[in-house]
């Protein structure tokens, strides 16, 4: 099976996004593209449960036909939509040099399918925030952390609007995922001459010193411009700042550690640091 490129799309403001950054790191991993819309018929099924309560006994089984109605046709419009998107998307993809984009159309839940689809997937782009995030907790803003935890595969959560990556940012800890995301920047095309910033939140001692020294090198012996920092302070804070100041243009974290930074990406801060982020963030596990 060929692992491709998958990316998520649905009717948010970040779709083009999606395409755009989607089409771009399937040309640079020579890796296939699909577009991927999930149909979740059933996100507004809670509070039409609650409004048949309302009504007397002698109209509760009209209603419920009634609501059973509008859902079969609420869920042809939904599909419907989806396919119009896909093939917008598409399009967008070829415009951008991409010679061929397959889509696919699914029902259920955005996170159980993905997980289905895994072994597929060597690439999964997303938005920041889904379609609905406002009304619904089933889209993607709202699924960034379960999509985490639950896919072994990297995860590229972007922007609304492209730009190719013109430098990179590792934030790195010595963990055995932050070591593999070193290893994976330094042999993938991805970022083919892209200068690599890698970044240690925490004390300057002779152990960070180390492992940063083991960074850089693994970088440059393949072949890459690399730089590094070790910088005191608040994860997310000194994060931020760096990237501020050097224009770092895509941050690459693991999601998983034993430092800080794990606090930082496990649990319920999670969301909330990839809401913030102003540039694109690749999630390793």
């Amino acid at each position: 099976m060929t692992e491709q490129v998958m990316a998520a799309v649905d009717g948010s403001q970040y779709s083009e996004g999606v395409c755009d950054y989607a089409a771009w790191a399937s040309q640079a991993l020579d890796a296939p593209l699909t577009f991927l819309h999930v149909v979740d018929n059933h996100p507004q099924q809670a509070s039409e449960s609650d409004l048949s309560g309302n009504i007397g006994l002698g109209s509760r089984e009209h209603l419920l036909e009634e609501l059973a109605r509008l859902d079969e046709e609420r869920a042809k419009v939904a599909q419907e939509q989806g396919r119009v998107l896909l093939q917008a998307a598409r399009e967008r993809a070829i415009e951008q040099g991409i010679s061929e984009a397959a889509t696919r159309q699914r029902n259920g839940t955005l996170v159980e399918t993905l997980d289905e689809l895994q072994d597929e997937i060597r690439l999964l782009v997303v938005g920041k925030h889904g379609e609905m995030t406002e009304q619904a907790t089933d889209y993607l803003g709202y699924n960034l952390e379960r999509l985490v935890r639950t896919l072994h595969r990297p995860i590229l959560m972007v922007t609304q609007t492209f730009r190719q990556p013109a430098s990179v940012m590792l934030a790195f800890d010595g963990s055995k995922t932050t070591r593999k995301g070193v290893e994976m920047m330094a042999k993938s095309p991805m970022f083919n001459g892209v200068p690599c910033h890698v970044v240690i939140v925490g004390a300057e001692t002779g152990d960070n010193r180390s492992q940063l020294d083991w960074a850089l090198k693994t970088l440059r012996d393949a072949g890459h411009e690399a730089q590094g920092a070790i910088r005191a302070g608040e994860v997310e804070e000194t994060l931020r700042t760096y990237q501020q100041e050097n224009a770092i243009d895509m941050l690459v974290m693991g999601a998983y550690g034993h430092s800080r930074i794990r606090h930082l990406l496990v649990g319920s801060t999670t969301t909330a640091m990839l809401r913030k982020a102003s540039v694109p963030v690749l999630l390793l596990r």
